[in-house]
């Protein structure tokens, strides 16, 4: 029986990964082979990502392979969403990518719509508005005059990018390209009346491929230069979250799904994009998915209270790690205070902790005082949270919700899966943690024609990664 080695880079926006996974029937395995820092660049006032930085590193997971005699068999890559780099006409890139922080697009929401409304905006992508899509960060650079624009043939989101400084082939893919703004997901293509209306050309966008599609081979200097040969690289789901959606070791299709990290994203997957005044109302987003599928969802945010948090401690000389946090946060079982994480004034604050006690004051509420006070309080409120926006996606949904799959890193965090239990009344299934990855490697499986479709895969996921499943107790 045939070994197959995948490799996945999975890269975030303060770190990436190469992990390899190995598949022989249905045992499959995933190994970190291989770690490197990510970070926005700031120069002149402006945010950019580092992707010459980023393409040394993908090098150096490839002579790791090489090194450790390793034959791949495919590479995918999956990235964050929305930014893109310029491209000229000759094929160089033009300038760095700008980054999603960039303040440049604050306001260019208000700006566009007065140009088209939000409703009809909303109507044809089905997108929830987040002034940093790439529709919005096409409209001020337009604005700026931004050189690389007005001198770009087309742009590439950051895994296709990266995908064509290691192949020299270019594509669209869908489920990256579908947290653009400006992708129809009913017909699964650009709509170029939205682009027009930022001032720019819809020929900047190229032909969507679907995940699964192979893009092309390493180029010859790079296949001589890192020992790894000729090898194809595929295009995944290249959306980090659609990939991570792969691996939900869900049975049947009556679950929503947490991915749990920095940002926490509740959501169903969908046979059809769900687009309504209700959904419109409140601010849905409809990406895409492997086989056609639409994941319908909701950005929360997540762990980026406890991170920031966390940093102020540590200048202080606390320094806590995560088993230490929840610890921290059993230790204040009587503090009950409920904020709202999703507050526009925890968005970037100088001071969480100063933020948290801001919000408390003025909605006439007890505020942390300690640590553990604050960690509790994140904890509750984000379970709590959790509940609002599954009790406005049952209402939503096509079909009754059973249980509640949590996927990424917070899937790792007992106390928090159990608080969610009890919140939501139904049970939370937890894992796996590196679902990104293994939903990278499996869709590259699927192009390899190893299996067959999602559930396949999935049920290839369960075997190799078990679950923790929290019931109500409350």
């Amino acid at each position: 029986m045939k070994k197959y080695n995948f490799l996945a880079f999975d890269i975030g926006a303060t770190s990436g990964r190469a992990v390899l996974g190995i598949l022989e029937g249905r045992k499959f395995e995933t190994k970190e082979i291989y770690r490197f820092p990510n970070s926005i660049l700031e120069v002149h006032g402006k945010y950019y990502w580092n992707i010459y930085k980023i393409y040394e590193a993908l090098k150096d997971a490839l002579l790791i392979c090489a090194k450790g005699d390793i034959a791949i068999d495919s590479i995918g890559i999956d990235t964050w969403g929305v930014d893109f780099g310029y491209i000229a006409k000759d094929g160089s890139l033009l300038g760095l990518p700008r980054a999603y922080r960039d303040p440049y697009t604050n306001g260019a929401l208000e700006d566009y719509f007065k140009k088209m409304p939000a409703s009809e905006v909303y109507r044809l992508t089905g997108i929830q508005f987040m002034n940093f899509n790439s529709l919005f960060q096409l409209f001020r650079a337009k604005e700026e005059g931004f050189a690389p624009l007005v001198a770009a043939e087309e742009i590439l989101f950051i895994p296709d990018l990266l995908a064509y400084l290691l192949t020299g082939e270019r594509v669209c893919e869908y489920t990256e390209a579908s947290t653009s703004q400006f992708l129809n997901p009913r017909t699964k293509k650009i709509e170029p009346f939205l682009l027009e209306v930022a001032g720019v050309s819809p020929s900047l966008v190229r032909p969507l491929v679907m995940p699964g599609t192979r893009i092309g081979t390493l180029t010859d200097t790079l296949a001589q230069e890192t020992g790894v040969g000729k090898v194809p690289v595929v295009a995944v789901a290249s959306h980090d979250t659609g990939s991570a959606v792969v691996a939900i070791p869900a049975i049947n299709k009556r679950f929503a799904y947490l991915s749990s990290g920095t940002w926490s994203l509740m959501g169903i997957e969908s046979e059809e994009p769900i687009i309504t005044d209700e959904s419109y109302a409140n601010n849905f987003t409809n990406e895409g998915g492997i086989e056609g599928t639409t994941r319908f969802l909701k950005n929360i945010t997540g762990m980026w209270l406890i991170e920031e948090c966390r940093k102020e401690w540590e200048k202080d000389g606390r320094i806590y790690n995560y088993p230490q946090i929840v610890g921290l946060a059993k230790e204040a079982e009587n503090f009950n205070t409920i904020i709202c994480p999703d507050d526009p004034r925890f968005t970037a604050p100088p001071s969480m902790t100063g933020a948290i006690v801001d919000y408390c004051y003025a909605n006439g509420l007890m505020p942390p005082a300690t640590d553990a006070e604050f960690v509790r309080c994140i904890f509750r409120s984000l379970a709590v949270r959790y509940k609002e926006v599954l009790e406005l996606l049952k209402k939503m949904a096509p079909f009754e919700i059973d249980q509640l799959h949590v996927i990424g890193g917070g899937s790792k965090n007992d106390l928090l899966n159990q608080m969610t239990a009890d919140e939501i009344g139904i049970p939370v299934v937890a894992g796996p943690s590196e679902a990104t990855a293994i939903g990278n490697c499996m869709v590259q499986a699927k192009a390899s024609g190893v299996v067959d479709d999602r559930w396949a895969m999935r049920r290839i996921i369960a075997e190799a990664f078990p679950s923790r499943i929290f019931y109500p107790q409350k």
